[in-house]
């Protein structure tokens, strides 16, 4: 790649990729066996220490910040296996949202690409918007035409990135709401919040609702804000960073507001985000020290189950259960062991592991909707990797990895169902049989 004409940083002074990490990486080669676009293609640069040296390359006004050069960050799923994988412990969570943000700031892309996220960020953000969408999606499905369109094949008259959307869109039925207040059942034990979410909140509700009633059970005080904003983490993972700070500062001020002790997500990507609020508000006098509070009293809700002497009964789910670990719960939020405790202390289940459990599923925020050939064969491989498996349920805890794993398996002809962890304990709290809302 051609330098620059000066050999001055294309970066701006704005945040740009840490020098300091950069120079941790070994170049070792540990993260190229997990890296999933390495794994698919086998190019150097769409490897993390590949990036990595282009992002030192830019740095040193050695590269431009071309097509060519931007496409290897475009590729990138930000899984962050590389992270678990690396001896050296390069943060590369922040170099390549650093990197992206840049991107963002000093690149033009096509005016249908724009338009696409566009589309994508002022959606996909907003709740109040996905309920509007719900209705006409709803007529959709209901209806038979969607059984007409996929029959007749229609969908390939369209671009690929719509195609991903309709792919990935779940079986919609009644919406489960969460009570702004749940009271927890006995004495209460401690009071938490409860992430709604976007996506989750609109497509996926049977997950909060499963939620909520697991932490009741289990003597929580439930708080579930309906005026919650998104938690910015689509907009942070893709660049957008002046976006996602504002979303950071509407929750945490709400959750402020709502006087609670932990706040727990059940969106891996979105709790690995709100973890990180410390840094990404670092710069703000009125916010760096409450973001820091803020961000240590986020946790999974596995996490926050595993460190509470559990009290509600368990009955018996007979289930073969594979087990897929989120991206952004098992490498940026390092929680691995909680939720395998959770399905194990259910009588009855037997959990299965599923191969390459380091390699993500191809879901990875929106990498799906913007890299669908990339994304689709790694849906593919993880779903051939279940089939052998023969389970009765897929169980992960993360709503993108669902709805990717979902259309995978679908494309494969598996009728596996595919929920959130939280939803096989709920029903194993609630004496619920196989004829459950996800059958």
């Amino acid at each position: 790649m051609a330098p620059n004409s000066n050999n001055a940083s294309v970066f701006d002074a704005h945040h740009p990729p840490s020098n300091e990490i950069i120079e941790k990486c070994v170049h070792c080669g540990f993260c190229l066996p997990v890296c999933p676009t390495y794994v698919l293609w086998g190019q150097e640069m769409d490897s993390p220490r590949g990036r990595i040296y282009l992002m030192k390359m830019a740095s040193e006004g050695a590269a431009e910040m071309n097509s060519t050069w931007v496409s290897h960050f475009d590729s990138c799923l930000g899984c962050m296996a590389c992270m678990t994988a690396c001896p050296s412990g390069v943060d590369y969570g922040k170099l390549i949202e650093a990197t992206r943000a840049q991107i963002e700031r000093k690149t033009e892309r096509s005016p249908g690409e724009k338009l696409h996220r566009r589309f994508m960020f002022e959606t996909f953000t907003r709740p109040d918007r996905l309920q509007r969408m719900r209705l006409p999606l709803l007529v959709y499905q209901k209806s038979g035409l969607q059984a007409v369109v996929r029959g007749l094949r229609l969908l390939k008259l369209l671009p690929k990135k719509v195609q991903a959307m309709e792919a990935l869109l779940p079986k919609l039925g009644l919406r489960e709401t969460v009570a702004e207040v749940t009271p927890a059942a006995g004495t209460k034990r401690r009071r938490v919040g409860l992430l709604l979410g976007c996506v989750q909140r609109e497509f996926l509700p049977q997950v909060n609702a499963a939620t909520a009633r697991v932490l009741a059970a289990e003597g929580c005080e439930v708080v579930a804000p309906q005026a919650q904003p998104c938690c910015g983490a689509l907009l942070v993972h893709a660049g957008e960073e002046a976006g996602a700070v504002g979303l950071a500062k509407r929750m945490i001020d709400m959750f402020e507001g709502a006087d609670v002790e932990t706040v727990v997500t059940n969106a891996a990507g979105c709790g690995s985000n709100m973890k990180e609020y410390g840094h990404l508000l670092r710069d703000d006098p009125n916010y760096a020290d409450r973001a820091k509070v803020f961000a240590a009293k986020c946790k999974d809700v596995s996490e926050l189950l595993a460190e509470l002497e559990l009290r509600a009964t368990r009955h018996q789910l007979k289930l073969r259960v594979a087990f897929h670990d989120s991206c952004h719960l098992q490498h940026a939020q390092g929680v691995r062991s909680q939720p395998r405790t959770l399905l194990s202390g259910i009588p009855g289940l037997e959990l299965v592991e599923i191969p390459e459990a380091a390699i993500c599923c191809g879901s990875a925020g929106i990498f799906n909707l913007v890299q669908p050939d990339a994304a689709n064969a790694l849906g593919d491989r993880k779903a051939q990797l279940i089939e052998p498996i023969k389970a009765d349920v897929v169980a992960t805890g993360n709503p993108g990895c669902i709805l990717q794993m979902q259309s995978a398996l679908a494309r494969h002809g598996q009728k596996i169902p595919v929920v959130h962890t939280i939803q096989l304990v709920d029903a194993s709290v609630r004496g619920e049989s196989m004829e459950s809302p996800w059958s």
